[in-house]
């Protein structure tokens, strides 16, 4: 297949590339840094500055659009708020009106999202047809990501949309940021540590990825998560506990709060969001225990 992926320079979009150039397909990344593609996304991986760049007498017949400036790695201040909506609607934006232009269109566009869609859950079950719970900047703006992608529908395209909850990688992500308090033996629950945490292992995130690209009745959202979610505090135990290091020190909610303003409510809110939509697919997750998976990811990063 010929496939392009938005967002291939990140953690989830150089898995990807790994995977499918492993299986032999042709991969075009459309980045801020073409000239990196190939040394990030490896040798063989087309960067593109442009869409327009794409050769137009090439087939295109996936596109994976996953691109999205970090949206926790500072306070949402009213020019970081622009740049996170530019980065994922007003690119996404771009990405269909430049599909429409396309004599050949592709059969399937994945487009990104993620749990936080929902909104603060608290401890309800969220499968796929549970609507919206509570309303902030952040559902908000996944809610906006999914009716930009929408689109897409009235261009004959198939249309999937993941809602991703905290992706477990060994090289990157959330899980990096927190290994070197909890290895200190300064690890602990975020506030009540009873909100829950949507999970899933870097290698489900590929594979169901490819699972859905490749399965014609896969359509609609889907979330990107283990079947077994946990509270804040169980994870904050289990890492401790794969680390063998206490997790006794706390961080009050106020604390995060004063610290970090609105964003505070990705850390003190949840969704306990269940992959009902994958399952019922027939998609068998490899990692359904969150203290296994971040054994097998902690072990194999030493």
């Amino acid at each position: 297949m010929h496939i392009l992926i938005t967002g291939g320079t990140g953690l989830i979009g150089r898995a990807l590339c790994r995977h499918f150039v492993a299986q032999g397909h042709e991969l075009f990344v459309w980045s801020r840094r073409p000239t990196q593609v190939a040394e990030l996304c490896g040798a063989g991986v087309h960067g593109l500055a442009r869409l327009a760049d794409y050769p137009q007498s090439l087939p295109l017949d996936a596109v994976i659009n996953l691109a999205g400036a970090p949206i926790a790695d500072r306070p949402w201040t009213a020019a970081r708020r622009k740049v996170l909506w530019d980065s994922r609607v007003g690119l996404t934006e771009q990405l269909i009106d430049w599909l429409a232009e396309r004599e050949h269109k592709p059969e399937v566009l994945l487009s990104g999202s993620a749990v936080g869609w929902y909104g603060n859950g608290g401890d309800v079950p969220l499968d796929e047809q549970a609507g919206i719970q509570s309303e902030d900047f952040a559902q908000e703006l996944c809610a906006a990501w999914e009716l930009a992608a929408s689109r897409v529908r009235t261009l004959g395209i198939r249309l999937v949309l993941l809602r991703t909850g905290l992706v477990l990688a060994a090289d990157g992500g959330f899980l990096q940021r927190l290994l070197l308090p909890f290895k200190c033996g300064l690890g602990g629950p975020l506030g009540s540590g009873q909100q829950y945490m949507p999970w899933i292992h870097l290698a489900d995130q590929v594979a169901l990825i490819d699972t859905l690209i490749n399965t014609p009745e896969a359509c609609g959202p889907y979330n990107a998560c283990a079947p077994e979610p946990v509270t804040n505090r169980q994870f904050a135990t289990a890492l401790a506990a794969v680390l063998h290091r206490p997790a006794v020190l706390p961080v009050p909610g106020f604390a995060l709060k004063a610290l970090l303003g609105e964003l505070s409510v990705l850390l003190l809110g949840g969704q306990r969001a269940v992959p009902a939509k994958a399952q019922a697919l027939g998609y068998r997750f490899q990692y359904t225990d969150c203290k296994a998976a971040l054994t097998q990811l902690l072990h194999r990063a030493e």
